[in-house]
């Protein structure tokens, strides 16, 4: 067979709604495109969109969290994780701030080449949602040291806040290199496009007037840095602390969604792996917890989308937090747009696969061992394409099963065991609970085995159990091919029941509701492949459906 350069194929109809969703300037709800890990989602996104999304009036800034996990993203030269982002050591919250932040103001830079943002609209939205003019004050006597400008006016408690505004402007623009603007601005240099002295002035007003705004978000968190230290100390919640962390990249989102015109500029951002801020750690007390960051910003994002509508936000991820519970954490069932991806069916897959990459009896070896997941195959197709492969085929004994065998290998060292380990490491920490009485007595009634975990402090003792409970789990994940968990809503009435025939073990589901629950709710299945053995993290290989 002759050797093929793997190419992404496209996948028309998940591509229509991606383009349809991000063809208007402003929407009201953001998009969460969610499925297993694997399917080609981050592939989707950079190789088929987002070269589309860039041209002519449209200006995509794209976010992945994930560059922070130096170990485990091809920026770094690694491979991504089959497992959970969970399961890798998580970046630093200030890390994933500054990506986000660094995304917009570029954009935003962008906008006021066009000439779609100016001062006085970076104002406006300034002192729609704070006081400004204590940080102005600040900032004008700090800018003005040894000006003429300084003034006791300038400082004046009746002077208004757009006079401070604009004095404030004019100080920091004394302080900037006009050079480095006019690069910034694309204006000045040979070839580049020139404007009169006004225009070059009013692009360069913005400009500062952007940074000036910046100053001024910095300067008011700064000055709750001691009331976020103690939240961080306390592990309490507090909304208000919470967005004055998120204050800068929402008045960026708020600005540029403003800005957004119909064929002249279209923003959009894309922000993928957003579960890996959710867990990000932090390394100071100038920031709230990951967590909490995360909610402060989605729920901006949809305050901002309800009340005055945003740019398109289309969150990428593998968690299925996002597909069955952010709903719920967030308000109701379609606060969301949610799009899942699965990949291929065996069926798609083979159209794209044989003949081009794998012969007829070939793929009937993969489709059985390993699916049609587009990342299994890739990889596979690699290994068969490396000399590995060729002195394998130089014995006569060995066939392409050989090639499967060494990749299923290759999974087992790198992706179950390590799994393994850390769910051996949940169960140990479990039992140890337990036989500190952290765990309640109802908690323990539930399954023969977990009525006794270990009653003593004995490692080897604590290891065989937690493996045991293991195979347990995994061996019944086998036998009934997969795992069901339910979700009921509205009063349904779900009925879960296990019994063994010929053919293994058998769980039959049965739904008893009024019709018009049926039409007016609905019913959420979460399935979770037995593929995906990195299961330390529950929500990491679940897939959810809707009946």
């Amino acid at each position: 067979m002759v050797s093929k350069p793997w190419r992404i194929i496209p996948r028309p109809l998940l591509e229509t709604i991606l383009n349809n969703h991000a063809q208007h300037h402003r929407v009201q709800q953001p998009l969460i495109l969610h499925g297993p890990r694997g399917v080609g989602k981050t592939t989707l996104i950079i190789d088929r969109l987002l070269n589309d999304w860039n041209k002519g009036p449209h200006v995509t800034g794209y976010v992945d969290f994930a560059e922070s996990v130096k170990d485990h993203h091809p920026k770094h030269g690694n491979s991504f994780p089959w497992g959970s982002w969970s399961t890798c050591n998580p970046p630093v919250v200030a890390d994933c701030a500054t990506q986000l932040e660094s995304c917009l103001e570029s954009m935003a830079q962008k906008a006021i080449q066009l000439g779609s943002i100016s001062s006085t609209q970076i104002f406006s939205i300034v002192s729609k949602w704070h006081l400004p003019d204590t940080a102005l004050r600040r900032i004008i006597v700090q800018n003005s040291a040894g000006v003429a400008s300084k003034s006791k006016n300038a400082v004046s408690e009746k002077v208004f806040g757009s006079v401070l505004w604009d004095r404030a402007v004019f100080a920091l623009s004394a302080r900037s290199n006009a050079r480095e603007m006019d690069k910034l601005l694309n204006l000045g240099e040979k070839g580049k496009r020139k404007l009169s002295v006004d225009e070059t002035s009013y692009y360069r007003e913005a400009l500062v007037a952007l940074r000036l705004a910046k100053e001024v978000i910095r300067a008011m968190q700064s000055s709750r840095g001691n009331a976020i230290a103690q939240l961080n100390r306390t592990g309490g919640f507090s909304r208000s602390l919470a967005n004055s962390c998120t204050d800068w990249p929402c008045l960026l989102l708020e600005l540029l969604s403003q800005a957004a015109e119909i064929d002249y500029f279209q923003p959009k951002l894309v922000i993928n792996n957003i579960e890996v801020l959710k867990n990000a750690l932090l390394n100071d007390d100038k920031m709230v917890s990951g967590s909490m960051y995360h909610d402060s910003l989605i729920w901006r994002i949809i305050a901002l989308g309800a009340n005055e509508k945003c740019l398109p936000v289309m969150l990428v991820t593998s968690d299925s937090y996002y597909s069955y519970r952010a709903f719920m954490d967030f308000g109701f069932p379609d606060i969301f747009i949610s799009r899942e991806t699965f990949g291929w069916t065996p069926m798609e897959a083979e159209l794209h696969m044989i003949a081009d990459y794998f012969s007829q009896s070939e793929w009937k070896v993969i489709v059985e061992v390993l699916g049609p997941s587009p990342r299994h195959l890739f990889e596979l197709y690699a290994l068969k394409q490396s000399s590995y492969y060729q002195k394998v085929l130089e014995d006569k004994d060995n066939t392409f099963e050989d090639i499967i065998d060494a990749y299923l290998a290759y999974l087992q060292i790198i992706v179950v065991n390590p799994a393994m380990d850390k769910a051996i490491a949940i169960l140990q920490k479990f039992a140890e609970d337990a036989r500190k009485g952290k765990i309640p007595k109802d908690k323990l009634r539930f399954g023969s085995s977990w009525r006794h975990p270990p009653q003593r402090d004995d490692p080897i003792r604590s290891s065989n159990w937690a493996k045991l409970q293991l195979m347990d789990f995994i061996q019944t994940l086998a036998n009934t091919e997969f795992g069901i968990k339910v979700q009921v809503q509205r009063g349904v009435d779900v009925q879960l029941t296990s019994y063994k025939t010929e053919c293994g073990q058998i769980l039959q589901l049965s739904v008893k509701a009024p019709k018009a629950q049926f039409e007016g709710g609905r019913c959420r299945f979460l399935l979770l492949s037995i593929n995906s053995l990195a299961w330390n993290n529950t929500k990491s290989g679940l897939s959810c459906f809707d009946f």
